[in-house]
């Protein structure tokens, strides 16, 4: 029988929501795996929790990895994991790959791409989309920006985390398909808030509304995950209205470098702003019917 390939060893940096169920079904999947987080302690909880280790710096984890998962809160600190003192970069070997599957803007990302090259590695963006529970059962779209070899390298990796999997183009341009992702996800969520609000103020059953819409030209994946949630005012947090509102500012930087106006954007852009000053900032971004209710001075 022909001697079966090893599997790669993988280090995940960041366990949070998203990144904790992510890794987890890295382990489960059978990659040799070593975990490393901000918050003391954790790291080592969740390793021995499943069956992986802990590194005490993402250096030390990079000297134990093959490929380098990231999957952090913003572009600052993936820069600083990946570049920064005690980062990646200082145990880099020849052949290291570093994913970042975070979601940051699409110039950073290639400015962190190139000063990892300098020290001979490479990298691919690979963001992703879906909530907690998609991260949970490993059924995440993931879009991925880079070299075709590496992605084809990266791809049972991905294949354990997600359903999904595609090849977007270059370095940074899984960023850019992801923030435009999101930023109609929002866009989609305040028009679910605002309609939900009028057929309240109008005298529609609210659950007529949702029947009909899920079955019409109105349908969304926004009112099917939101619209529940919106109506009881449950907050519990899936994806923050901070995380949101980071990626909508960003796409809009965006649109303003390429010239093109995102309108629907930015009014999405003000009502999380808004949600975050109620207090919302960590909560799920359902919280955006509470922006809405304050402009129309109603409550559902």
């Amino acid at each position: 029988m022909p001697e079966q390939p090893t599997a790669e060893r993988i280090g995940f940096l960041g366990l949070g929501i998203m990144g904790s169920r992510m890794a987890a079904n890295v382990a489960r999947a059978g990659f040799p795996l070593t975990a490393w987080t901000h918050t003391p302690g954790k790291a080592e909880r969740w390793a021995a929790e499943h069956g992986a280790r802990a590194a005490d710096t993402p250096a030390e984890l990079a000297r134990e990895s093959d490929i380098v998962v990231s999957m952090l809160v913003d572009g600052d600190q993936v820069a600083t994991v990946l570049l920064g003192e005690n980062g990646v970069h200082e145990a880099a070997r020849d052949g290291l790959l570093c994913i970042d599957m975070s979601t940051i803007g699409p110039p950073q990302t290639r400015r962190i791409g190139e000063g990892l090259r300098e020290r001979g590695v490479r990298m691919l963006d690979a963001p992703v989309t879906g909530s907690a529970p998609r991260a949970q059962d490993g059924t995440l779209t993931i879009m991925v920006g880079g070299e075709p070899a590496d992605f084809a390298r990266a791809r049972p990796l991905l294949e354990a985390m997600g359903r999904l999997i595609v090849h977007v183009g270059a370095l940074g341009q899984g960023e850019m398909l992801k923030l435009i992702n999101n930023s109609l996800g929002a866009a989609n969520a305040a028009a679910v808030a605002e309609a939900l609000l009028l057929a309240d103020a109008t005298g529609i059953d609210l659950d007529a509304l949702v029947e009909v819409v899920s079955s019409g030209s109105g349908a969304s994946a926004q009112l099917e995950l939101k619209s529940a949630a919106m109506r009881e005012h449950d907050f519990t947090t899936l994806f923050k209205t901070d995380h949101m509102l980071k990626d909508v500012r960003l796409c809009l930087e965006e649109a303003q470098t390429a010239g093109v106006p995102f309108p629907a954007a930015a009014h999405a852009r003000d009502l999380l702003i808004a949600a975050a000053g109620r207090g919302h900032g960590e909560q799920d971004y359902a919280a955006m019917i509470e922006a809405a209710e304050g402009l129309a001075g109603r409550r559902l």
